[in-house]
């Protein structure tokens, strides 16, 4: 599988193109409620358009607001793609400054003044992650905490205490799963019991 990226935060780009200008503001979203959120958070309504596009996994959605179909969404959506981009949400807006770009123009203004602001963005790598639970006594506790704690990805996400020991959500990269699972049957000597989550 490639590796799909994100961004670390929010960023904004500007440029002008034939007096028109453009501001192309792009986050990191983690579903298509909050991709809508921010879309409709980023909009200006004294613009003349809002044109947008997000993806997250499977998911998408553009919209050309108003400008010829398929010469603002669309590009946008292929500026994330064609950056390998997950989880992001893009607006870019558009005062006309009275020159017509055609549609050629505006496909090259839409997607180039988002393009230009998603390679400008900090970004970070996709990790997919398996989830588990992690069952030990008291006397492993201790061990099993400081081992995970060592291992770079790994999350200790909830402790919850028993009668004889504690229950440990964790996540771990998927990649890492069966050394995981392997390290904790070590330390513990085979006693505690890791369940991964389907």
């Amino acid at each position: 599988m490639d590796t799909r990226f994100t961004l670390l935060g929010p960023f904004s780009f500007r440029q002008e193109i034939k007096k028109s200008r453009f501001i192309a503001t792009a986050a990191p979203v983690a579903d298509e409620a909050a991709a809508k959120e921010f879309i409709a958070a980023h909009s200006d309504p004294a613009a003349n358009h809002n044109c947008w596009a997000w993806r997250c996994g499977q998911g998408y959605r553009f919209n050309d607001d108003g400008e010829p179909s398929g010469t603002a969404g669309k590009p946008i959506l292929a500026a994330i793609d064609g950056q390998a981009l997950d989880g992001v949400a893009v607006v870019v807006t558009r005062w006309f400054g009275g020159v017509l770009l055609g549609s050629g123009g505006l496909i090259r203004a839409y997607g180039g003044t988002a393009a230009l602001c998603l390679r400008a963005a900090e970004t970070v790598a996709l990790v997919e992650t398996a989830s588990a639970m992690i069952t030990c006594a008291f006397g492993d506790l201790a061990r099993v905490q400081a081992r995970l704690g060592e291992l770079s990805g790994v999350q200790v996400r909830d402790q919850v205490f028993t009668d004889t020991g504690a229950v440990l959500s964790v996540s771990v990269p998927k990649v890492e799963a069966d050394r995981v699972a392997q390290m904790v049957r070590d330390v513990t000597s085979g006693r505690a019991v890791i369940r991964w989550d389907d």
